[in-house]
């Protein structure tokens, strides 16, 4: 299988908006490559994903992301060893 970014349904309130993840099945830097390219601001990025706003899910998906259900996107996340646990963030997130 080829290593691909992956981006879930936004779902995720904050800020008066939804929000997706972005997450890459096989490297950080690819991810941050693809985000760079993107126009994505390095502060969306949070341990192992970025935080996207649902105005941006499908001009992502047209860069080249693949949009997956949440379940999918953190089963492939998790399957990359990639994945940084909650109780390892340093932080809780609403949500």
């Amino acid at each position: 299988m080829a290593h691909v970014i992956l981006v879930d349904p936004p779902m995720w309130p904050n800020h008066g908006m939804l929000w997706g993840h972005l997450v890459s099945d096989s490297s950080l830097e690819e991810l941050h490559a693809f985000a760079s390219r993107a126009g994505i601001p390095a502060r969306g990025f949070d341990h192992d994903h970025y935080d996207v706003p649902d105005r941006r899910i499908d001009e992502l998906v047209d860069l080249g992301a693949e949009l997956v259900s949440a379940k999918e996107l953190i089963r492939r996340l998790r399957a990359s060893g990639l994945r940084v646990p909650a109780r390892d963030r340093g932080h809780h997130l609403d949500g």
